[in-house]
């Protein structure tokens, strides 16, 4: 709940423009559940977001986009084994749902 005011926060002092939100949560469901929270809500309906459609964009840390960003040995020395033991392909699959769901909600308004 306190990460969801935290985001708030952001958005409401930055603006959805300039922000983008990066997890490094470990499976594709915990990834899901964060993606949704910050794209199209919390869909607990308990915490600072709840019904509040942020739109942001979203990734985790494991996605191509991200990696390809990063300095090779940072990324090495900080999430290498992140990349080794988890399922990067399910929770790039689960991210990337959300962030195209956002992506539709934001050229339908």
């Amino acid at each position: 709940m306190e990460d969801q005011g935290i985001i708030k926060d952001a958005v409401d002092k930055h603006g959805t423009e300039n922000l983008i939100v990066v997890l490094g949560t470990p499976d594709a469901e915990s990834a899901g559940i964060f993606a949704e929270t910050v794209t199209i809500g919390d869909p607990a309906f308990s915490g600072p977001l709840a019904g509040v459609s942020l739109g942001l964009p979203v990734y985790h840390v494991l996605e191509s986009e991200v990696k390809e960003a990063a300095d090779p040995d940072v990324f090495e020395e900080e999430v290498g084994m992140m990349e080794i033991s988890l399922d990067v392909e399910a929770i790039s699959k689960e991210v990337s749902r959300f962030r195209e769901k956002a992506e539709e909600i934001e050229d339908a308004g």
